[in-house]
């Protein structure tokens, strides 16, 4: 049989969207709640997901998680029709689609899927509301954390 992999301990993270921090200035992050079928929880579970292009939309007051692709495994969904980009229906209340709705509304501002991870035996995204970088930004971003990082290479030498 095959061993299951395990995470490591603390945790729980299953996929990141590191290139929305790129892109990205974050203002404001929610947890919510994603409604999944069996199928998606067993690919979810040996890490067959990916974050790259999701985006998160509201659609007649509902919140929906677009572009994330959750592989589906041969063993799993064999009598199901599986599609790995399908829209999946995000849980928030409505003073948080709300707060969502407003900020989506002003010009340059979005809202994306920053990470998936298990709270207890349920999977939660990490969504937030953000603003685009310009190029500018995006470099003085990166000699900022190259800083950082030398900085702590000096401390750690002395």
């Amino acid at each position: 049989m095959a061993k299951k992999k395990k995470l490591p301990s603390g945790s729980s993270t299953i996929a990141l969207n590191k290139k929305a921090r790129h892109d990205y200035t974050i203002d404001e992050k929610f947890e919510a709640g994603v409604a999944l079928l069996g199928w998606e929880i067993k690919s979810i579970r040996a890490g067959k997901v990916q974050l790259v292009d999701s985006f998160v939309q509201i659609h007649n007051g509902e919140v929906w998680l677009l572009g994330a692709h959750i592989t589906p495994l041969t063993q799993a969904c064999t009598h199901v029709v599986a599609e790995p980009r399908r829209e999946r229906k995000l849980l928030l209340n409505k003073k948080e689609i709300a707060k969502l709705f407003r900020h989506t509304a002003n010009e340059g501002n979005t809202c994306v899927c920053l990470a998936l991870y298990w709270k207890g035996n349920k999977v939660k995204a990490e969504i937030a509301t953000v603003t685009g970088k310009k190029l500018h930004d995006k470099r003085a971003a990166e000699k900022e954390r190259d800083w950082n990082k030398q900085k702590e290479r000096i401390m750690k030498q002395h």
